[in-house]
């Protein structure tokens, strides 16, 4: 009877935990932006994105999602053209996304205590 109880704080806390492993990541981008040969990072989320939103295949003509979902955040270097130091980080392309991400952890976490309020409410009887 209580299984879906906290099902959407789940999915809202595990789309917090990446914004924030993403953040970590970005800035760790920014942190090297002038280090010779660094090649950028980013963070994978697959497999959870799979499992937050159940993705069913209802045509065999769809995407098989399967293969690609093992593990959890998986943080992978980024190829991308190098510049004349070898390193190819675009300090104006991670402040973005460090913005992006920061946004959306915020709205994740505002999301949760909606969430939160409503489950007390409900205990609570008003």
């Amino acid at each position: 009877m209580m299984d879906g109880v906290f099902t959407q704080t789940d999915a809202l806390s595990t789309a917090a935990a990446f914004h924030l492993e993403r953040t970590k990541v970005i800035q760790g981008n920014i942190a090297n932006a002038d280090t010779p040969g660094y090649k950028p990072k980013t963070v994978q989320f697959a497999k959870h994105l799979d499992d937050a939103i159940e993705m069913k295949r209802t045509d065999p003509k769809h995407m098989d999602l399967s293969a690609d979902t093992a593990g959890s955040f998986k943080t992978v270097a980024m190829d991308s053209p190098s510049g004349y130091d070898r390193n190819s980080v675009n300090i104006d392309e991670e402040m973005s996304k460090l913005a992006e991400s920061a946004i959306m952890y915020k709205s994740m976490v505002e999301s949760m205590k909606k969430e939160l309020s409503k489950l007390k409410m409900a205990i609570s009887g008003r």
